[in-house]
């Protein structure tokens, strides 16, 4: 059995804007969301460069007694996921007469966990860890506590699988989708914005240190790119079976064409050419899509020197002559780590339904790897109804997805 799946509703919380309108204007005009962080540099950091992510207020919405259990990253994703279900006219009588199910890409929980175990220390008594702790902590506490505010009665999932996570969450809701084991699904990543999730990414060196002009730093492909820019918040697609959207009445944004998926059986940070090709071609002949009917690809680029080069690589691989439109969004919002997947998807179909690419800002200069795809440095006019988005992430595992407009 094989249906099909489209794409109902869309939420964001990002740097770029925290609803679909804000987002789509700073794509157009190509607005970076990178800034200097004194906190972060006093803290010790050697790269102080993040991302400004408004802070959500949830007392309109959310009772204490649920705030409680909510982690930052889990508040990002409730704003995000509000936004997704009203845009797809799903409103809580709706969730309550039907078996919705949510799979949300989430990779650390390291802020909730630290502050927790210092009252430990601090008091040497769990108990001091206070009732929200346990919730807050765990890996799947987007989900739980989405879940449990929505009602939802459909699969709860988390998609644990590091900067691919959320690209393989909405993949793999699309596969229950499509198999009909579920009719709709909501899907997404999120990534707390604050020091101590990245920490660990900074003591190796793994962040740009282009200080002195922060909207500079982030500069996927380009010759002179130093290392990647953290960021964060949430992103949520509402997934659908394409008849019971029909029948409902619900606004059909797009349709999830394919995934693919694969894995680099290599080194465990450092990416190779091969997996990300595999994932490719793999989107590619699931969806028995020629690779000439994509019209842009929104690529995983996230500023650093072998894992742009080896990207660019497997592109000009797979798509060999056609010299396919691609960008990273990366340049504009840094690298939103387990959100990144889903958010991308989003900024893609922005840019898919409003006739426009955006450029691949603060690429100046090509390096040998680079300059062989068709990398847009400024933001362009140019209709297309076909994206393939790329995700990737440490441990090799890839993950490409394929969206038509409708």
């Amino acid at each position: 059995m094989s249906r099909r799946v489209v794409i109902t509703g869309m939420g964001i919380w990002s740097c770029l804007g925290t609803t679909l309108d804000e987002v789509r204007d700073a794509l157009y005009q190509g607005k970076s969301g990178v800034i200097f962080s004194q906190e972060r540099k006093d803290a010790g950091f050697r790269s102080a460069l993040c991302t400004n992510v408004k802070k959500p207020d949830l007392k309109p919405f959310i009772k204490r007694n649920q705030r409680q259990f909510m982690p930052e990253e889990a508040q990002y994703a409730y704003m995000a996921t509000r936004q997704a279900l009203e845009n797809a006219k799903m409103d809580q009588d709706f969730l309550d007469k039907h078996t919705v199910g949510i799979i949300y890409g989430n990779d650390s929980v390291a802020q909730a966990t630290m502050e927790g175990l210092d009252k430990f220390r601090e008091f040497k008594d769990t108990a001091a860890c206070g009732s929200g702790a346990i919730f807050q902590s765990m890996n799947s506490t987007i989900t739980m506590n989405l879940a449990t505010i929505f009602k939802l009665r459909g699969i709860n999932l988390t998609a644990s699988a590091a900067c691919a996570s959320s690209s393989q969450a909405i993949g793999r809701g699309a596969l229950l989708i499509s198999q009909g084991l579920q009719d709709y699904v909501i899907a997404g990543g999120a990534e707390e914005n604050n020091m101590y999730g990245i920490a660990s990414f900074d003591g190796i060196q793994a962040f740009s240190t282009h200080e002195s002009e922060p909207t500079k730093a982030s500069r996927p492909f380009d010759r002179d790119r130093d290392g990647l820019v953290p960021g964060g918040g949430a992103a949520t697609i509402i997934l659908e079976d394409y008849e019971h959207a029909v029948k409902r009445g619900a606004p059909i944004l797009a349709e999830v064409m394919s995934w693919g998926f694969s894995g680099n059986g290599d080194h465990i940070s450092t990416p190779n050419v091969e997996g990300p090709a595999a994932s490719l071609e793999m989107c590619l002949r699931n969806g028995n899509i020629d690779p000439k009917q994509i019209g842009y690809v929104n690529a995983h680029a996230t500023s650093t020197h072998a894992g742009d080069g080896r990207e660019a690589l497997a592109i000009a691989r797979v798509f060999g002559d056609y010299k396919v439109p691609v960008t990273s969004t990366k340049s504009q919002t840094g690298h939103e780590m387990w959100m990144a997947g889903a958010s991308e998807c989003i900024y893609s179909m922005l840019m898919m339904k409003n006739g426009f690419i955006a450029g691949n800002i603060n690429f100046e200069n090509p390096d040998d790897e680079t300059a062989q795809i068709n990398i847009i440095p400024e933001t362009i006019e140019r209709h297309f109804d076909m994206f393939l988005s790329n995700s990737f992430g440490f441990g090799g595992t890839n993950s490409t997805l394929i969206i038509k407009n409708l």
